[in-house]
């Protein structure tokens, strides 16, 4: 026998697992949420070290980068001199995904 689980009056319907978990990673600080980040992030554009900190919120993103390797996404890694926001230069990554052809 099966049961199905009445809602309330007034309480909203659940929202669907996709839309769960793409909420989860955005605002996850869990290695899979930055992982998730990181890649849609490299599907726009290339993506700094410096960046994936302040803009993705991702501290040790050379990490993830080699976690996403692993999982056989071909990124690529420039090095690159570019300000911190206290405008000191540092050289650093830049990560981008590879283009197959």
């Amino acid at each position: 026998m099966t049961h199905k689980r009445q809602r309330t009056p007034g309480q909203a319907p659940r929202e669907s697992v996709k839309k769960q978990i793409t909420s989860r990673h955005s605002h996850s600080n869990s290695a899979d949420a930055q992982r998730a980040r990181l890649l849609a992030a490299l599907h726009r554009h290339p993506v700094s070290t410096i960046e994936a900190r302040r803009e993705l919120d991702i501290l040790c993103p050379a990490a993830r980068v080699l976690e996403l390797r692993r999982e056989g996404v071909p990124i690529l890694t420039y090095w690159v001199t570019e300000p911190t926001d206290s405008g000191k230069s540092h050289r650093v990554a830049r990560y981008t995904l590879q283009v197959r052809a």
